[in-house]
């Protein structure tokens, strides 16, 4: 029985990785928090994971490569708790949904967010990461305008171009409500679902 016996070893050896990555990740949203990209070191990492410098160096090649990893995790999490808005039918409440994730998402994440923005312009896979999340969030924002009765098509005032717009203003705006507190946000999150409803038509 060798052969099952090493079959099990390595997929133990593999949820303990999984385990070891998922606490160095972990630490390094803790330390953004705390200290910040620029004054966090791979050995701060290494010891919130509970792990040597070595070890850490098994599963990413720099603090830039854990910073990444750690982005693509919350852009995954943030994607998933917010697919739901391209799907809903009714715009105002795909709209009102929206806002309440983009606030709870925001309030949870928000140091990795500004982070992922502050390094979208230097470090290529983070900006990759971050680009095609806007992507996302511009096509659901689309199909909420189009639902509402914006019109289609290429032009600055159709339904694709005011989505582009919303998405970068929503992101803006929360990037700086998020340094400041909780009811910043909610603040922020008020004013821009006005401007996404003023700009469907949906305000009476």
């Amino acid at each position: 029985m060798p052969g099952h016996h090493s079959a099990r070893s390595r997929r133990a050896t593999e949820r303990k990785g999984d385990v070891r990555e998922r606490a160095i990740l972990d630490t390094c949203e803790t330390l953004l928090v705390q200290k910040g990209y620029d004054a966090m070191t791979v050995g701060d990492l290494a010891q919130g994971a509970g792990i040597t410098r070595g070890a850490l160096y098994f599963y990413f090649g720099s603090k830039q490569e854990v910073v990444t990893a750690l982005v693509a995790r919350t852009v995954e999490h943030l994607w998933e708790r917010s697919r739901a808005t391209a799907e809903a039918d009714e715009p105002r409440r795909a709209v009102a949904a929206a806002m309440r994730r983009t606030v709870e998402l925001w309030d949870e994440h928000g140091p990795v967010m500004r982070t992922a923005i502050d390094l979208s312009l230097t470090v290529p896979e983070i900006g990759e990461l971050w680009s095609h999340t806007a992507d996302l969030f511009i096509t659901a924002i689309t199909a909420v305008l189009e639902r509402a009765g914006v019109q289609a098509g290429p032009e600055p005032e159709r339904a694709p171009a005011m989505a582009r717009a919303l998405c970068w203003m929503i992101e803006r705006t929360f990037y700086h409500a998020s340094q400041e507190s909780r009811e910043e946000l909610q603040k922020a999150s008020s004013t821009c679902e006005h401007i996404w409803l003023t700009s469907a038509g949906l305000t009476v």
